[in-house]
């Protein structure tokens, strides 16, 4: 645990808000366990990803801005999202990059946004948060987690430190699940056959429970394993963190 109290505001993105609440109250819990002090800005909304993925530019300016203006005073943003946090640190420099008083406060304010392990462990340096889940785990490192932040090391360090667990090696656990965000909808076809790909090597992993930091893969994934009746769960780092039984 850091001497000096650490301030930071959580980012609950969209997917997380609407069907996977649990997952922000675990990494809540996770969080205050390493003495960080908390807050939570009643009036985020979404970061823009879906409209910048989708081509809207005008309308992920729009909402791009509307996240500065509310994060943009706080010490350290963290989000339980590769993504979601890409967004903001990588992309939002692509948004503004024909509006230089924007992009310097883009950039300064994605100086501190991290995504949830990468924030435990390079900020906090706290590999290990007393935490214990027993079973089989496989992980699965999602795309912008690991191609835009680079973030690989960290989420494997803290799965390692876990009490009870057994990681297994997830089968070429760098190719993408098929998820994409709007990807999955506009291309079904290729998008379901990178995912059956996907299953495969998780059914090859041996692990009981499938995890990663992305909600929009997790739902993937999940939807998968259910309809093929996999008896793989699917859970975010941030839950298998916060377990202590």
């Amino acid at each position: 645990m850091p001497e000096k109290r650490v301030k930071a505001s959580i980012f609950i993105t969209c997917l997380i808000d609407q069907f996977y609440p649990q997952i922000g109250e675990a990494m809540v819990k996770v969080l205050r366990r390493q003495g960080v002090e908390l807050c939570f800005p009643e009036a985020q909304t979404c970061c823009g990803q879906p409209a910048f993925n989708a081509g809207f530019q005008s309308e992920a300016r729009d909402l791009a801005k509307r996240f500065v203006s509310i994060f943009e005073k706080e010490e350290y943003i963290v989000a339980p999202s590769g993504s979601c946090t890409s967004m903001v640190r990588v992309f939002y420099s692509d948004l503004f990059k024909n509006d230089p008083e924007m992009l310097v406060r883009t950039r300064k304010l994605g100086e501190r946004t991290y995504e949830f392990s990468e924030f435990l462990v390079k900020v906090l340096g706290a590999d290990e948060v007393d935490a214990r889940y027993d079973g089989t785990v496989a992980y699965h490192p999602s795309c912008h987690l690991l191609r835009e932040l680079g973030v690989k090391s960290e989420p494997r360090q803290l799965l390692q430190n876990v009490q009870g667990i057994e990681l297994k090696e997830l089968p070429d656990a760098e190719q993408c699940c098929g998820f994409g965000g709007t990807f999955s909808v506009k291309y079904p076809e290729i998008s379901g056959a990178i995912l059956e790909r996907k299953l495969d090597c998780i059914r090859r992993s041996g692990a009981e429970t499938l995890v990663a930091n992305d909600a929009g893969c997790l739902m993937h994934m999940a939807g998968g394993l259910k309809r093929q009746n996999i008896p793989v769960r699917a859970r975010h780092l941030a839950e298998i963190l916060s377990s202590s039984e």
